[in-house]
């Protein structure tokens, strides 16, 4: 099937979408390798590839595609690689290799013809046409019993509308090692391929589950293990009840949230990880809805370095993801933070791993509890 031309107006057939190449005669501005798609990267700010309901669509990126292939989720109808002079290396060799042993067909198009087809996002000289990734049910979710690992966590997100913002939550979530993410259905970004190439790929390989009443999802989490139950005590249902904790997010607490909510709210810094956790994140505007924060038992902070002005008292969700996220998973054991700690902490023979202690023992971030009392003389 013949590609649309670089320039002008074509159909990309997976989507029937009217394509034009704006800025035709600004590309000549760039002469060396990789200038116009450096240039380019402005416009990543704009609004996301329209989607076909149902329809496939078009991947792009060499991440994305690639842990797409080996992921194995979706329907791959053709892979796109970049027409170029030398021979393929490195990750795109093993993605045509990956290809080829699919029998997926494969094209090599010109860069300007990859340009118009992905509406000029950065999609590295590699796309491909597949099938859309849909969210899970959260029913279909496995829930391990509260006392089979205390140390479970799930990042909840409510109305996340952002398509990079939703993206660079899941790479920061797959990093950390977040064993499930479910979102909300109504007014949430779908896992779009804007979302995938910027979650670096991560989209294709992590569990996304999603649900039509997010505060109800976290009401009956703590009893979903128990639905095979015949006969259920009244202590079990107990344990269960106390087995999850719900901790929500707010920003920089004022006198409105102290006064307006009885959820005692933390830093997360001084948050202990002991339970099962679900970590609720809200819309970048408007934050938990009343439902889902009634819902918390907990509320987590990120507190500011310094006074800020009107405007400037919350972070980024995606940057507040990643904190909060590495304030709770660097208490998990087995966490490379915590063994590189311990080893310091515990090897004096070692001149220079005691003056690094030193300076690990006094950052805030990574000095526990009972490492603060030892500095105390407690």
């Amino acid at each position: 099937m013949a590609l649309p031309p670089a320039v002008g107006t074509a159909t990309w057939p997976c989507c029937s979408l009217p394509l034009t190449r704006p800025f035709s005669q600004a590309t000549r501005r760039w002469g060396r390798p990789g200038g116009e798609e450096l240039g380019r990267l402005p416009l990543d700010d704009l609004a996301s590839m329209p989607r076909s309901a149902g329809g496939p669509e078009l991947l792009f990126g060499l991440s994305p595609c690639l842990l797409a292939l080996r992921a194995a989720r979706r329907r791959v109808a053709r892979l796109l690689l970049q027409a170029c002079r030398s021979g393929l290396q490195g990750q795109r060799a093993e993605l045509l290799r990956a290809a080829e042993e699919r029998a997926i067909p494969v094209l090599r198009p010109r860069r300007r013809e990859l340009d118009v087809l992905c509406r000029h996002q950065v999609h590295q000289g590699v796309c491909m046409e597949v099938s859309p990734l849909r969210p899970r049910p959260w029913a279909e979710a496995e829930v391990a019993r509260p006392g089979d690992d205390p140390q479970q966590l799930w990042l909840v997100l409510e109305g996340l509308q952002d398509p990079r913002n939703l993206g660079a939550v899941l790479r920061s979530a797959h990093f950390l090692g977040v064993d499930k993410v479910i979102t909300s259905r109504r007014n949430s970004c779908p896992l779009t391929p804007v979302v995938s190439k910027a979650s670096a790929g991560a989209m294709e390989v992590m569990d996304v589950f999603s649900t039509d009443d997010l505060a109800g999802f976290l009401q009956q989490l703590p009893f979903h293990w128990l639905l095979g139950c015949s006969a259920v005590p009244h202590a079990c249902l107990a344990r269960a009840r106390q087995g999850w904790l719900v901790a929500g997010t707010v920003g920089c607490p004022g006198p409105e949230i102290a006064l307006s909510s009885k959820i005692p709210v933390t830093r997360c810094l001084d948050f202990l990880w002991d339970r099962p956790t679900l970590l609720v994140l809200g819309n970048e505007g408007s934050g938990l809805s009343r439902a889902v924060q009634a819902s918390c038992q907990l509320l987590l902070t990120i507190l500011p370095g310094r006074q800020l002005p009107p405007g400037l008292e919350s972070l980024n969700v995606s940057v507040a993801a990643g904190i909060l996220l590495h304030s709770i998973c660097s208490q998990r054991k087995g966490f490379p933070v915590e063994r590189r700690r311990e080893q310091l902490l515990h090897d004096p023979q070692d001149p220079s791993a005691s003056s690094e202690a030193a300076r690990v023992a006094q950052h805030p971030g990574l000095s526990s509890g009972s490492e603060k009392k030892r500095q105390d003389g407690g």
